[in-house]
């Protein structure tokens, strides 16, 4: 299988919601638990549904917020999309995806007007390593699941040391069967991935840390095939972490992303 999800069917009501209905792929299969999907490929296939929503060629996305409020089955799933605040040069779009009649992601985009402000424009985020002269990190493959299994032989680190790390990925995988994946949907694919990259602690865990959110700032859109993380991940002392990026593109920084965590001990 070259991709990680097919779709069964899409329609747009007369209201003008979205509807969407795909089947997964043993690719996008989770590392906590064999029956959930990684929440990686779950974010690029909304993100899939947010590129063929209303597109506007005078509007860009500048926030995805997703929250993660249930299991993310590895079952037929709904992603259901409309716009919650209207507006001509800024509207807020609601997404929900539904597994096993549960919404398990809740997730609302910023949509911004696109503005020429090359003036005053300028980034302080520095530039990675860039990864043709990388080896391959066989780190990644730590963790189990289909997910990562189909990034893993496309991994590049950087530098690495407990709580930070830096590494490039890429996928051979379409997100949609049968649909060319933007850079968009290819990239925003990967984020979910910075919280396994910079982990505090040695193998075995002594303590799991799975996200319960994931936050996407983007100051432009990426462009091209792989994902540049810079990551910092850090444990507070009352059972909640926080694992933060500046993400990058082959031509620099684009934006930043944040995840909190339930750090707890293994079961």
């Amino acid at each position: 299988m070259n991709h990680y999800y097919s779709l069964i069917s899409r329609k747009i009501t007369k209201e003008g919601v979205q509807i969407a209905h795909y089947k997964p792929t043993k690719n996008a299969q989770g590392a906590w638990n064999e029956n959930e999907q990684h929440m990686a490929p779950a974010t690029g296939v909304i993100c899939a549904e947010l590129e063929k929503f209303q597109p506007r060629e005078n509007m860009q996305i500048a926030r995805i917020s997703l929250d993660i409020l249930g299991m993310i089955h590895l079952e037929e799933f709904k992603i259901t999309t409309q716009i919650i605040r209207p507006g001509r040069t800024i509207e807020l779009i609601e997404s929900k995806m539904e597994t096993k009649g549960r919404v398990c992601i809740s997730a609302r985009t910023w949509r911004l007007s696109v503005q020429n402000t090359k003036e005053i424009s300028g980034l302080e985020d520095e530039k990675l390593k860039f990864y043709k002269d990388l080896k391959t990190w066989d780190g990644i493959t730590t963790w189990d699941g289909g997910y990562i299994k189909s990034i893993s032989k496309n991994s590049r680190k950087i530098a690495f040391e407990h709580g930070k790390g830096q590494v490039w990925l890429t996928n051979d995988l379409e997100m949609v069967e049968g649909q060319k994946t933007s850079s968009f949907v290819k990239l925003m694919g990967m984020v979910d991935t910075m919280n396994g990259v910079a982990v505090r602690q040695d193998t075995p865990f002594e303590y799991m840390f799975p996200n319960v959110d994931l936050q996407i700032h983007l100051y432009r859109l990426p462009k091209g095939n792989r994902l540049g993380l810079d990551v910092q991940q850090q444990y507070g002392e009352t059972g909640v972490g926080l694992t933060s990026a500046i993400l990058h593109d082959e031509t620099g920084p684009f934006g930043h992303a944040e995840q909190i965590l339930t750090v707890r001990e293994m079961p």
